[in-house]
């Protein structure tokens, strides 16, 4: 008697669709601009995106990600339902171009881990250079934003107008939502900031600052990240635990942000272009009131005499002047193909 073939070792071969490993590893280098881009504020990963001509694959990649095809993945990757298959979980990889997201978040991840330790390192030692550099990055954003959007029409204005002044108040009240310390707010945060970083010019990092929450998302990344160190080392799990709500609830509204509130943007783009990215823009313009404001808080308490404004501005230029040589030799970004 002929015995039936074993579908489980069947299943446990894994179809060669892998890309060839230079082109991974440039994915992977293009995420680590984007990352580093979008770990500053004013300077945003989806230009990278969009000079480095990944743009487009990125939207098609991230609108093929659907309900149906996330559980199609959760079941090949389920012992039910006949067991993992990881030809299905190919198969749904390249449905969505699963092996270029997965690449190109990996770079992002990395860079977005090192930026971070940079940004504590300078937020706890010099704050005063730190968001002056911020300013310089914000103000020079806008110049160049702002020349690519012509405002013509009386909604545009309008937009406009709102933008401004919703980025200005908000920036304003930046202190007090770091002080609630509320998971919903993270929450939000998340949603924004992940939604905004795949719009070029614009930063999510930069809405954290306006919400207040880019320092301390950073800071607590790095309490998350000394917590797997310790885990790993002395299998203690207190710092991991009580660093893991803020980081988890975090991710999980950037993951919602990404499938749902990015959406809406492109359809608001995809309706009213010019309107939207008038909105948008002039949020980044709004948003130079955020770096002064955080230097005013209780945290920081900077006095402002002739030493602390010349570093300010000195660090301000420098900022302005990386994003303005970024864009000189790179490229001027038009609205109209995006």
């Amino acid at each position: 008697m002929t015995s039936s073939p074993d579908k489980s070792r069947e299943t446990m071969t894994l179809p060669e669709t892998l890309p060839p490993p230079q082109e991974s590893m440039q994915t992977f280098l293009i995420g680590l601009l984007m990352g580093t881009a979008d770990g500053v504020p004013g300077v945003s990963g989806g230009t990278i995106a969009l000079i480095t001509g990944i743009y487009e694959r990125l939207l098609a990649a991230i609108t093929a990600v659907t309900p149906s095809r996330v559980g199609n993945c959760l079941r090949a990757v389920s012992p039910l339902h006949g067991g993992i298959s990881p030809a299905q979980i190919t198969r749904v990889l390249d449905e969505v171009d699963g092996w270029f997201l997965l690449t190109l978040l990996g770079g992002i991840s990395t860079a977005i881990i090192l930026v971070g330790q940079a940004v504590e390192w300078a937020n706890e030692h010099t704050p005063v250079l730190l968001f002056g550099l911020f300013f310089g990055f914000i103000g020079a954003s806008a110049v160049i934003l702002l020349r690519a959007a012509a405002i013509r029409t009386l909604p545009e204005a309008t937009a406009a107008v709102l933008g401004v002044t919703a980025a200005f108040v908000i920036s304003g009240q930046s202190q007090a939502l770091l002080e609630t310390g509320s998971l919903p707010v993270l929450f939000v945060a998340g949603a924004i900031a992940i939604s905004a970083m795949i719009l070029p010019g614009l930063s999510g990092s930069l809405l954290l600052v306006i919400l207040g929450q880019y320092t301390y998302m950073y800071g607590k990344l790095g309490e998350f990240l000394d917590g797997i160190v310790t885990a790993a080392t002395t299998g203690s799990l207190d710092t991991l635990v009580t660093a893991s709500d803020e980081v988890t609830i975090f991710i999980l509204g950037g993951l919602v942000g990404l499938f749902t509130v990015a959406r809406v943007i492109r359809r608001a783009l995809d309706a009213y272009q010019d309107i939207t990215y008038a909105f948008l823009i002039s949020l980044v313009l709004g948003a130079l009131r955020a770096p002064i404001t955080t230097l005013n808080s209780a945290e920081y308490s900077v006095t402002w005499n002739t030493a602390t404004i010349q570093a300010f501005a000195m660090t301000a230029l420098s900022g302005a002047l990386i994003v303005f040589v970024l864009d000189w030799y790179a490229v001027d970004i038009d609205l109209e193909t995006v």
